[in-house]
């Protein structure tokens, strides 16, 4: 497998795994295997024109949209099992990180990857459990006729999600904790970032040495850090994808984009308020 980090913003960045050898049976696990099942089942139900499959599927999808980008990141790294564990620890080979070391520092890279990694597991670990006792709750809606039990099944695709993120998120520790990464930097990504950077007003850190794509930051960190800035449109967000050559990356870069990019427009519109609101008052 290999790692990428993508800037989507001054202050945000996207993980994701491309996995390899994915097409075959041997060594796949039951979780690979049932993920797959669901997946073709959805996509089968995506083609149909009407009925209530259809309705779920439309219904699914924009709950799928709003699924932190950083969660489908995490999900994105397969599960440590036993079996992959001794793979990684024998192989010869480490996993590379790719990144743009025009955006990214190669210093900084590792750090960011090991935040993402941790950031957000108590929420995910909350999450899970919250789903877990929800579940019981929801079962008694199975006894209605005909309509399938959403809230039973969303809890259970909740759950799993959490659980997958949280997998992810250790994958990476122990691949870290292990030696196990090797960093990567992208010829192809360091043609594509400059101009971005440079669009926004951005210095590259070639020209300044210092990380101009900060790490995930708090909050209370985020009032301290210099304004933040959208890097990646949805136009160059499929080039990017094309020149990297992983189609299944879109959906995971427009989804990131859509929600970086939604996040920025309410904070500038909260602020513009909370401005006026100001002006009011003196």
């Amino acid at each position: 497998m290999r790692l990428y980090l993508l800037p989507i913003s001054t202050r945000r960045t996207l993980l994701y795994c491309q996995k390899f050898n994915t097409n075959t049976a041997e060594g796949k696990t039951y979780v690979d295997k049932t993920t797959a099942w669901a997946a073709k089942t959805w996509a089968s139900w995506e083609k149909k024109d009407s009925g209530w499959q259809k309705t779920i599927v439309n219904y699914g999808n924009q709950a799928f949209r709003r699924i932190p980008y950083e969660e489908w990141g995490l999900k994105s790294v397969p599960p440590l099992s036993t079996k992959r564990r001794e793979e990684e620890l024998l192989g010869k080979d480490k996993v590379e990180v790719v990144f743009p070391d025009t955006a990214i520092p190669a210093p900084k890279a590792l750090g960011i990857l090991q935040t993402l990694a941790t950031e957000r597991a108590s929420l995910h670990r909350q999450r899970l459990i919250w789903c877990i006792v929800g579940m019981p709750i929801s079962a008694p809606f199975a006894l209605v006729p005909v309509i399938p039990n959403l809230p039973f099944f969303y809890l259970v695709y909740r759950a799993w999600s959490h659980w997958r993120a949280l997998a992810g998120g250790k994958h990476i520790q122990f691949l870290s904790e292990n030696k196990l990464l090797s960093l990567s930097p992208s010829p192809i990504l360091d043609k594509i970032y400059p101009t971005l950077l440079s669009q926004n007003g951005v210095a590259t850190t070639s020209s300044t040495g210092k990380p101009k794509i900060e790490e995930p930051a708090t909050p209370h960190q985020a009032e301290t850090l210099e304004e933040e800035k959208l890097l990646l449109s949805q136009e160059n967000g499929r080039q990017l994808v094309e020149a990297l050559e992983i189609p299944e990356l879109e959906v995971e870069i427009e989804r990131a984009i859509f929600q970086v990019e939604t996040a920025l427009n309410k904070a500038k519109a909260e602020s513009s308020t909370e401005a006026s609101k100001t002006k009011k008052d003196e």
